[in-house]
């Protein structure tokens, strides 16, 4: 990515360098639903705040504001004038405006103490939490001894990662799988000597079979180049994020163990036992987990859902507003119902958030399985070993790798993706967020209705001419044709061909990587769309 590239292991990638640095993979910059209203919201909380910190202060000094009296002082400065509730009518109105603020106030500590949201998982997670508190012994919440390929791709430049809450469980979800059952493949590029450093004391400290490792540059040819339409050469972010990702996922190459489950991680801070939970847990109500991905949700505060860039509901629409009950209600809002239904397997097309568990056998099969897995992605080539990440090839056309991952291994069969959102497991990008999650999970029902209003409002979610086509329908598209003969270097033109499998996963963009980031700068950037 440039020579600060945008790293991997923040959902994308934050500058690695500390949980609560987004900077260099802000998904709410590349996803404009994720911004909407956001900073007006947090500016009335920062007024209050204000207050309370003026009275503080004068009452430290002997000061102190006895607004009954003032009020007294007002009316009394006003001659006596009656109050608004003073009159008959107005008094009733005052009454049941004060009866309605009583009545939610009331129906708030119901919901908080009565209906707190995703807070009553099933039976079987409270088993796995009591497998793993029951003993030190190795492997002992990994009870039918599946294997498992965790898989990292992290940018760490100050060692805070490795060295850190996001190592220290990565070790102990080893422990709890039990390092037999294990494979740790951690991918870092471009990330400095501590970096480097950090990530060999990490090694030393890994108990199971592993793959480490730290390449001082990404070589040039890994990300190849494209010519945007004003003739420079550029490397498109996805195209490097996808890169990374897929080094992470070399061992499988050439791994003579069937796995059972793949885990991906990015850089979250999380508790090792929901790891756990996801993994096996997950869509169990037979006894076994049944998905082909199940993704955790990663929250930048305690209230705001982050991954919106990759996650789509079951219709293939974007999101909603990103805070409960994420999804919005466009077409049927079957995810949205299931999020009302309080599943632990929420319906989606595609989803990332953080942390995902993946049925192992679409990413370590041949070409000789395609008809027992039954993808919607279609397999190519004699030297087929498993899906991989990818972007997308079209100029102005953008679609994340994680999505484009689940779009090519979903079941094809309309409503059955196969692809679960897990609401009950939870991560953050610091350990502060994480430790309020538990506690905001219980009152978020109340965002319902706002979050239903401010959908419409803002007209959410967004439009994608692509979303609704189905494979192998012919279509019409409009697509960027390169014309070196005119001013703009080409034009759109509504062209007819096949649609693919995953036009919902996409929008009309185009992300390229920076040459020359300066520091604390993000190191990718929006290349503007043309107007021809």
């Amino acid at each position: 990515m440039s020579h600060r590239p945008f790293y991997l292991s923040q959902p994308g990638s934050p500058e690695g360098e500390s949980f609560g640095n987004r900077s260099s993979f802000d998904l709410s910059a590349e996803d404009p639903e994720s911004q909407v209203l956001f900073s007006s919201s947090y500016s009335h909380g920062r007024h209050i705040a204000f207050f309370d910190k003026v009275q503080s202060f004068l009452h430290g000094r002997g000061i102190n504001l006895n607004y009954n009296k003032l009020l007294r002082t007002k009316r009394q400065r006003r001659g006596g004038k009656k109050s608004l509730c003073q009159g008959l009518g107005p008094r009733r109105l005052c009454f049941a405006f004060q009866a309605l603020l009583v009545a939610v106030l009331l129906l708030a500590i119901f919901m908080v103490i009565a209906r707190p949201s995703y807070s009553k998982p099933p039976a079987r997670y409270h088993e796995l939490r009591l497998l793993a508190q029951s003993s030190s012994e190795a492997g002992r919440a990994n009870p039918g001894k599946e294997k498992v390929f965790i898989a990292a791709s992290i940018f760490d430049p100050k060692g805070n990662l490795a060295r850190g809450a996001w190592g220290k469980s990565l070790l102990s979800l080893i422990d709890l799988l039990g390092p037999s059952n294990v494979f740790l493949s951690v991918y870092e590029n471009d990330a400095g000597p501590v970096a480097k450093a950090a990530l060999k004391e990490l090694e030393e400290k890994t108990t199971c079979e592993h793959s480490i490792v730290f390449e001082d540059k990404l070589p040039p040819d890994a990300v190849p180049e494209i010519q945007l339409p004003d003739g420079t050469m550029r490397r498109r972010r996805i195209a490097y994020l996808a890169e990374v990702r897929n080094r992470a996922l070399r061992p499988l190459d050439s791994s003579s163990t069937k796995f059972d489950k793949l885990l991906f991680l990015n850089d979250v801070v999380l508790d090792p036992v929901n790891a756990v939970q996801l993994l096996f847990a997950t869509n169990a109500e037979s006894g076994k987990a049944d998905y082909r991905a199940a993704c955790a949700m990663d929250f930048s505060n305690p209230f705001k859902f982050y991954d919106t860039f990759a996650s789509r509901d079951l219709e293939g629409y974007s999101m909603g507003l990103p805070i409960y009950p994420w999804f919005s209600s466009a077409g049927r809002a079957e995810s949205r119902q299931d999020v009302f239904d309080q599943t632990d397997s929420v319906r989606v097309r595609s989803c990332w958030g953080g942390m995902v568990a993946f049925d192992a056998k679409y990413f370590q099969s041949t070409a000789d399985d395609f008809d027992d897995l039954n993808t919607a992605g279609g397999i190519t080539g004699a030297n087929f070993t498993g899906f991989r990440f990818r972007g997308e090839e079209e100029l102005f056309w953008e679609a994340a790798e994680c999505c484009l991952i689940q779009a090519d291994i979903q079941n094809p069969e309309e409503g059955e993706t196969g692809i679960y959102m897990n609401p009950y497991v939870r991560v953050a990008y610091d350990t502060t967020t994480l430790s309020w999650l538990g506690l905001s999970r219980r009152i978020e029902r109340l965002y319902t209705p706002f979050q239903y209003l401010i959908n419409i409002v803002a007209g959410l979610p967004r439009f994608n001419p692509r979303r609704a086509q189905q494979t192998w329908q012919e279509v019409q598209e409009k697509v960027w044709i390169p014309n070196t003969t005119l001013p703009s270097g080409g034009s759109f033109n509504v062209i007819d061909r096949i649609a693919t499998h995953a036009g919902f996963c996409g929008t009309r963009a185009l992300q390229v990587l920076k040459e020359d980031p300066q520091p604390g700068e993000k190191n990718w950037e929006f290349f503007p769309l043309p107007n021809g």
